[in-house]
């Protein structure tokens, strides 16, 4: 994904997977419309 999303956009679908198999799509799987994610990708 190149573009950046503004203001009112709706946010793209995005399929994130779990260790232990199982699988997320957002913002569909998501039991609310008003979400805030937060990904962090942890020390390295």
């Amino acid at each position: 994904m190149t573009d950046k999303l503004n203001p009112g956009d709706l946010f793209p679908s995005l399929k994130l997977y779990f260790l232990n198999g199982d699988s997320l799509i957002i913002p569909e799987g998501l039991d609310s419309p008003m979400t805030l994610a937060l990904f962090y990708r942890g020390h390295w």
